[in-house]
């Protein structure tokens, strides 16, 4: 009988019904609400973040917004001084001393008022291509170490229209005054020559940078810094710690980023970028939050949601367990009931009808079960044991008739040539066979006789074909005593001698071998006849194809047979090959179990 195969569920996990729906409910509760603290604390978090991202770019578009301002208003002054004249006329046209001394004085006093009125300004001068200047109130002088084609925004200024604005670098084109600054310059044009020929420019150094950027940080633990367009750092609030290597920022991820923003993951240093971009100065104003300040409440809103978790969970697992218990008390009784009848006791196993729902269906399905079963049992028990007595009685009255008219058909034909003494010989050992074999009804028989069937078969084969039989028989003592069921390698001898050696030119070799291979014995059939092709292997066990006349019905019958007592994983294996001959296979389990039988009655 097949092993009913177990199938994975959910409640084989468990013993108990009510200990899996405790569970399950308990387990659906947890991942319900550890999901629902997930969503939870990260909608929390982005929330946050997103209102302080917004907040962030607010404030530095408007330090962006301002520094446009500062550097438009930069601009202005730089225009009103180069286009009040007197520039061009003290650098570039032919003027008296007095003229020119009066045009110096004028510049100065602008320069001075300038100066005095704005403290973000640290220098203020023009300078010609030959080495004319005014810085400052005058006294300042250029440092004459430094070549003016050597300094990069001064040769920009020159050759350019527009103005020009520096990131932040040390002003070192004036003598002794050494200063970080960012430098605003635009180039002078010579009237007489339209081109430019000199430079007006303006240091700005941080006051209002600074101003501006620690006046609008969105934090206390938050800072806004600058860049430029090449990702130099024109002002940073911890400038000096950058310039000596201790402190580092993401220029690169600020410079890729473009406008908008990106968070940095390192733990309890995770920050906030929030990058803002002029588009008239190319300057990147950043914001810098530190992400643990905007999360500070985190551990709280996690011990919160815990603790309603907590309770929750505590009350739906007291909710379980007495819904749990009604519904599996039913079940409960159900199952004892059903044990009982495991053990062979059907009286007074009946259950009580506890509802109308699907367990109350299958209590009632169960009664009408066991009121039945008894008479079910009975008949189906005789029902069997008699159709497989037909059916293996079927198939061995199937096989005789074919032997014994083979048999007959050699005796004729030796009377027809008048060999007398061989008719009387085969007529003998035929009926010693038909005494074995016909007349015995007993089902199984040992080993040692069913060879003896096969020997005394192939002795009046051997007469009947004398230039053209031999056969050998070689069985390992230790399974001679083994029992098998009857007429099995006979039939088997039989298809060996009319379907291969019969066709064979010369004399053929029938050869029948048995031995012990575990707990199983294998018995060979093998000769050197004509073989079969592919084909017939394929169709050998198909009754449809088989032919009467030729013992076609007898393989197969004794397939049938076999795995009709023995079961499904024994029987013939045929080998075959075209020219080369043709060996069968029996394969049948070492001891003869009659609970080969009661799996049979129980399929």
């Amino acid at each position: 009988m097949e092993k009913i195969k177990k199938r994975f569920t959910i409640l084989s996990l468990f013993k108990s019904v009510k200990t899996t729906m405790l569970i399950l409910f308990s387990l659906l509760i947890v991942i319900t609400m550890f999901i629902f603290l997930l969503v939870s604390l990260n909608y929390t978090e982005r929330t946050v973040v997103e209102n302080s991202t917004d907040y962030t770019s607010r404030l530095t578009s408007q330090v962006n917004r301002d520094i446009d301002s500062y550097i438009d208003y930069m601009k202005n002054i730089s225009s009103m001084i180069i286009r009040g004249g007197d520039v061009q006329k003290y650098l570039f046209t032919g003027q008296t001393k007095e003229e020119e001394q009066e045009a110096y004085e004028r510049i100065i006093t602008q320069f001075n008022t300038v100066l005095e009125t704005r403290q973000d300004i640290s220098n203020i001068g023009v300078v010609t291509r030959d080495g004319r200047y005014i810085i400052n109130d005058g006294t300042d002088r250029l440092n004459e170490n430094i070549s003016l084609e050597d300094v990069d925004w001064y040769d920009k200024a020159l050759c350019g229209r527009e103005s020009v604005l520096t990131s932040s670098h040390v002003q070192h084109m004036i003598r002794n005054n050494y200063q970080w600054v960012v430098t605003l310059s635009k180039g002078i044009e010579n009237p007489v020559t339209k081109k430019n020929e000199g430079v007006f420019f303006i240091d700005l150094n941080y006051r209002l940078l600074k101003d501006l950027c620690e006046n609008n940080s969105p934090a206390a633990s938050s800072y806004v810094f600058i860049m430029d367009g090449e990702g130099k750092i024109i002002y940073h609030p911890k400038q000096q710690l950058l310039y000596n290597g201790l402190k580092e920022e993401k220029t690169d991820e600020v410079l890729r980023c473009g406008q908008g923003h990106f968070i940095t993951r390192e733990g309890n240093e995770s920050r906030l970028y929030t990058v803002s971009v002029s588009d008239k100065t190319g300057w990147r104003v950043v914001g810098v939050t530190q992400l643990s300040e905007l999360m500070k409440n985190k551990k709280e809103m996690q011990g919160t949601y815990v603790l309603m978790a907590v309770l929750l969970l505590g009350a739906a697992m007291v909710l379980s367990m007495f819904f749990a218990t009604a519904i599996t008390r039913p079940i409960k009784e159900l199952r004892d009931s059903m044990k009982e009848v495991e053990k062979g006791n059907l009286d007074n196993v009946n259950v009580a009808v506890s509802s109308q729902t699907e367990i109350g269906s299958l209590e009632n399905s169960f009664n009408l079960m066991t009121s039945q079963i008894r008479q079910l049992m009975e008949q189906n028990i005789y029902e069997q044991e008699q159709k497989r007595q037909s059916e293996l009685k079927a198939l061995r009255s199937q096989i005789n008739p074919h032997f014994l008219y083979n048999t007959l058909d050699s005796i004729i034909w030796m009377a027809e040539g008048g060999k007398n003494k061989e008719v009387v010989r085969m007529t003998a050992a035929l009926a010693r066979l038909l005494r074995q074999s016909i007349s015995n009804d007993n089902e199984l028989i040992s080993i040692e006789k069913e060879i003896d069937y096969a020997g005394s078969y192939l002795t009046i084969q051997k007469m009947r074909y004398r230039d053209k039989l031999e056969y050998e028989i070689e069985v390992d003592e230790e399974i001679k005593h083994k029992e098998i069921i009857n007429l099995i390698l006979q039939p088997l001898v039989e298809n060996a001698i009319y379907h291969g050696i019969k066709y064979r030119g010369s004399k053929g070799l029938v050869r029948i071998t048995g031995r012990g291979e575990g707990d199983k014995i294998i018995l060979t059939v093998s000769d050197n006849g004509i073989g079969m092709d592919e084909t017939a292997l394929e169709e050998i066990f198909d009754r449809s194809k088989a032919r009467e006349g030729n013992n076609g019905v007898g393989v197969y019958n004794v397939q049938t047979r076999i795995q009709l007592y023995y079961g499904t994983e024994y029987g013939l294996h045929f080998e075959s090959r075209l020219g080369e001959g043709t060996q069968v296979t029996v394969t049948i389990p070492k001891h003869c179990r009659e609970e080969g039988r009661a799996e049979h009655e129980q399929a």
